[in-house]
C-alpha cells in the first residue's frame, strides 16, 4: 500500500496524531520521573556523605569522652577525613552531564569558608570552652542541612531539627556524659538518618 493511500484513508490521521491535553500530561509525567529521578540520585550521595560523618563523628566525640586530652587531634583528623570522604563521593559519582564532570573547586571553598565562619566564631569572637564547642558545631552543621531540605526534600529537615533539639537537650541536661551522648546524638544521629533517606 503506498504512502499516499494511508495518509488519505479516512480517520487515519486523526488516530496517529495526539491531543495538546494528551501532550501535556505525557510531558508532565516525564518532568515527575526526571524530578524523582534527581532527587533519589541527590538522597544517595547525601546518603552517603551523612553516613561517612556519622562514623567520623561518632568515633571524634567516643574519643573526647574517653581521653580528652587527644580531643583536638580527634576532630582535626574527623575534619579533614569527612571533608576528604565528601570529596571523594563528588569525584566517585559525578553528576551526569553531556561532557562529562570536571572536579568542581567550588565543593573545597564550600567546606573552607564553613569552617573558617565556625573557627571566627568559637575561637576569635567567642572563646568557646569544650561543651560550648561541643554544641556548636553539630548544630552549625545542622541549620546547613535544615537549609537544603527546604528545596532538596524533608528527610534533611529531619535530620537538622531532630540532631540540633538532641543537641540542646544534652547540652542542658546531661552532666560529664556529654560527650557520650553527642556520639550518639550526632554521630548516631547522621548515620540513621544517612541509612533513612536510601529506603525514601
Amino acid at each position: 500500500m503506498s504512502p499516499s493511500v494511508i495518509r488519505d484513508s479516512p480517520g487515519t490521521e486523526r488516530d496517529d496524531m495526539i491531543d495538546s491535553k494528551e501532550a501535556s500530561a505525557a510531558l508532565a509525567d516525564i518532568d515527575d520521573i526526571v524530578q524523582r529521578l534527581k532527587q533519589s540520585q541527590l538522597y544517595e550521595l547525601a546518603s552517603l556523605a551523612a553516613v561517612w560523618w556519622g562514623v567520623l563523628v561518632f568515633a571524634a566525640n567516643l574519643v573526647t569522652w574517653l581521653w580528652p586530652v587527644y580531643a583536638v587531634y580527634a576532630w582535626v583528623a574527623s575534619d579533614f577525613l569527612g571533608v576528604g570522604g565528601l570529596v571523594a563521593i563528588r569525584l566517585l559519582n559525578p553528576p551526569h552531564q553531556p561532557h562529562g564532570a570536571a572536579f568542581n573547586i567550588r565543593l573545597v571553598l564550600v567546606f573552607a569558608l564553613f569552617f573558617a565562619f565556625g573557627y571566627l566564631v568559637t575561637s576569635v569572637i567567642g572563646h568557646f570552652g569544650p561543651r560550648q564547642l561541643g554544641t556548636f558545631w553539630p548544630i552549625y552543621f545542622m541549620l546547613f542541612y535544615t537549609l537544603a531540605g527546604l528545596w532538596f526534600g524533608y528527610a534533611f529537615v529531619a535530620i537538622g531539627l531532630g540532631i540540633s533539639a538532641l543537641t540542646l537537650i544534652g547540652f542542658f541536661f546531661i552532666g560529664e556524659a556529654f560527650p557520650l551522648w553527642m556520639a550518639f546524638v550526632n554521630g548516631g544521629g547522621l548515620i540513621l538518618g544517612g541509612l533513612w533517606m536510601r529506603r525514601i
